[in-house]
């Protein structure tokens, strides 16, 4: 007997504008396909801006519902993926508005997870400092600088891309990017 290999179903290779007509159309399964190829970079982009999981879940989500509503009006002048990082931009700059959590009180703070037993605790101390560090660096950030640096560092889109995303020029990209990334040089000098 042999074994049969799964292939995905054909509108896995269909490009994502045809998808997206299919999907206006109400076709729910060529939507499903969009949600699963776009669901985690979508995911990552929105932890990065909200810093909270389930924020970050909720904003997707929210977006994903905008986006299957909007469907009809999806012009096609841009691609689904920037328009899908636009609406979830938006999303998570509506949430980070709404809400500025206060800070956790240290006796609140659960104790972190154990981890390898050959691991040292200083290192393992000076770790999580250097990543709070760059939290807080990266939460000091203006708005715009702090989004250019996600969708460029984290995300790796193109400067096209992400002045696509954030309706602006590359050349506004450029220099929100420069700027974020001296600021952030200048608030983890002490880890180097």
């Amino acid at each position: 007997m042999t074994e049969r290999t799964a292939y995905p179903p054909p509108e896995y290779s269909l490009p994502d504008g045809f998808l997206a007509v299919r999907a206006a159309e109400g076709d729910e399964d060529a939507f499903a396909v969009l949600v699963q190829r776009h669901g985690r970079p979508l995911l990552a982009l929105a932890r990065g801006m909200l810093g909270n999981p389930q924020d970050a879940e909720e904003a997707v989500q929210d977006a994903f519902v905008s986006a299957w509503r909007r469907l009809p009006e999806f012009r096609h002048t841009a691609e689904f993926r920037t328009w899908m990082y636009r609406i979830t931009v938006n999303r998570c700059l509506a949430a980070r508005r709404r809400r500025r959590p206060p800070p956790l009180p240290l006796d609140t703070a659960p104790e972190p997870a154990a981890r390898d037993a050959r691991s040292q605790p200083a290192p393992c101390a000076e770790q999580d400092a250097a990543v709070a560090a760059l939290s807080r660096a990266l939460d000091g950030l203006q708005t715009g600088q702090r989004l250019c640096w996600i969708l460029r560092e984290v995300q790796g889109l193109s400067y096209k891309e992400i002045a696509q995303m954030t309706r602006t020029s590359e050349q506004t990209v450029r220099g929100r990017l420069f700027r974020a990334r001296r600021s952030l040089q200048e608030a983890m000098g002490p880890w180097r």
